[in-house]
């Protein structure tokens, strides 16, 4: 399974999960979500081997352009030894020579601005992916945690206003208990 799928399937199982009364939290099954998370771990070194495997054939494309950069220089080397032992041509093969080393010397620069495209290609689609994924799971999954927060924060502050309220009531002597729900308050013996 790829590192969405498996994301899907938790957002399944938190979607799907029983939730517990007056809390606003969900009862998961621990090992699925774990088990899930493990399979994870283990997806994302394909990730992981994918960027590698970019670098490595950035790294393998530059030293082919300098490889064959340098072959083409030794042969104009040879070139250039040949015809300046013939002494009437010396001035052309001066010329050929510098032509053929500018040519390599475009040839591969050419090479190497193609693999840095190619290379920044392939980081941008990482990047848009992971940004992606970020944005689609991560934010989600803090917002609906921020929000489960908020409710217990409401309802933890509400039953603290009731108990200050009953001790309150206690330290004026009042015997009687009383409950307020955003109603008249009513006596309860």
């Amino acid at each position: 399974m790829t590192v969405l799928e498996l994301l899907e399937e938790i957002e399944d199982i938190v979607d799907t999960a029983p939730g517990l009364p007056l809390t606003g939290k969900i009862m998961v099954d621990a090992d699925e979500v774990l088990e899930i998370v493990r399979e994870i771990r283990l997806s994302l070194p394909d990730d992981v081997q994918q960027a590698k495997w970019v670098k490595d054939e950035k790294e393998r494309i530059l030293g082919e352009a300098k490889s064959e950069y340098e072959k083409i220089i030794v042969e104009a080397k040879k070139q250039a030894d040949y015809l300046v032992e013939t002494d009437d041509i010396t001035l052309r093969a001066q010329k050929l020579a510098d032509e053929i080393r500018q040519n390599a010397e475009e040839y591969a620069r050419i090479l190497k601005m193609r693999t840095y495209d190619y290379v920044d290609k392939m980081l941008y689609d990482m990047q848009a992916k992971m940004d992606d994924l970020n944005l689609k799971y991560f934010g989600e999954m803090y917002a609906n945690l921020e929000k489960s927060f908020e409710e217990i924060g409401g309802v933890l502050q509400n039953n603290r206003d009731e108990i200050k309220e009953m001790a309150y009531r206690t330290q004026n002597g009042e015997d009687s208990v009383y409950i307020r729900q955003d109603q008249e308050e009513s006596p309860v013996e």
